[in-house]
């Protein structure tokens, strides 16, 4: 045998728990003690993040109520999609308030401004609230993102707006475990207990090396593993904005460019059937009424290689 222990910038390394969750079988995956905690394998889970966020704006215009929704980004594609539907349907998006999950940051803290074309604000700005007919929009004022005048301030206007939290938190694991930019072993979440952890709001953190080399791979920045293109601090919700939303939405389902290569295999096994713990920041979902869907293509099994390259 040949035993090592998981190089020091790995976050999470208890190995008895690593090793069960790389077993978890596709048949398996739909188990989890939480019965609030649903988990459903599916063929296109973005496909029902999109259904499932239209269905809400729509019941907004019907009923006349507010639906206030944090949303990841950049999503384009899903967000033309609903914008799309929006336009077909004729549906009025006056009642709807949205709050960006994060945004980049410099190395001093500073927020990037909805001009920076890598940016989550802007790509929401362009695909999602530019594509949708001037006369169904939302104010503009409704469409809420970290900047650095706010981040301090930004879970108070979450919650504020949402009457307590936000309707729909929309969410998807990183590479280390984040959910947003609520990365692991960042100095500005650091703690000492989940009740701790699960109760701290928006701020400015560092971002974990695997977060900065995930974002390599994305389009914006050349899927290329130019780590220096990548920012270096980020602006994000905390774990308690995640608490206080009524309902949990949280989607499994990134490959490398369609393919079958995935860093969100082994990370999904791990925040969903692994311990709850701030080093897999994702993990705290099982407390909680969520919804979970995941990709037949991340449910395929963990297995060696040995032909195989990269």
């Amino acid at each position: 045998m040949f035993q090592f222990h998981p190089a020091a910038f790995v976050p999470y390394k208890n190995q008895e728990i690593l090793e069960k969750v790389r077993k978890v079988k596709r048949e398996d995956m739909e188990k989890h003690p939480n019965p609030n905690f649903k988990i459903r394998v599916v063929d296109d889970a973005a496909g029902i993040w999109i259904a499932d966020m239209a269905a809400r704006i729509q019941r907004s215009d019907l009923l006349d109520e507010k639906v206030v929704m944090l949303l990841p980004n950049p999503c384009p594609t899903a967000y033309a999609a609903v914008a799309e539907t929006i336009n077909r349907f004729g549906v009025n998006c006056r009642n709807v308030y949205t709050f960006s999950l994060d945004e980049w940051a410099d190395e001093n803290g500073n927020v990037a401004p909805v001009t920076y074309r890598a940016g989550f604000a802007y790509s929401f700005m362009k695909y999602f609230y530019g594509k949708i007919n001037p006369d169904l929009r939302m104010p503009e004022s409704n469409i809420r993102y970290p900047t650095t005048g706010n981040i301090k301030d930004y879970s108070k206007l979450i919650t504020e707006t949402g009457d307590g939290g936000a309707d729909v938190c929309y969410t998807g694991p990183g590479w280390a475990g984040h959910i947003a930019f609520i990365d692991p072993d960042t100095p500005e979440f650091a703690c000492d207990t989940v009740e701790e952890f699960i109760n701290m709001d928006a701020r400015i953190v560092t971002l974990n090396p695997m977060t900065i080399m995930q974002n390599s791979l994305h389009g914006v920045f050349g899927q290329s593993g130019d780590v220096a293109n990548v920012p270096p601090k980020a602006a994000t919700i905390g774990p308690a904005d995640v608490k206080r939303a009524k309902n949990r939405f949280e989607m499994h389902a990134l490959t490398t460019s369609g393919g079958f290569s995935s860093w969100q295999r082994m990370i999904s096994r791990l925040t969903l059937y692994g311990e709850v713990t701030p080093r897999v920041p994702s993990s705290i979902l099982q407390l909680w009424n969520t919804e979970v869907y995941v990709s037949e293509e991340i449910a395929k099994p963990i297995a060696f290689m040995e032909t195989a390259g990269y």
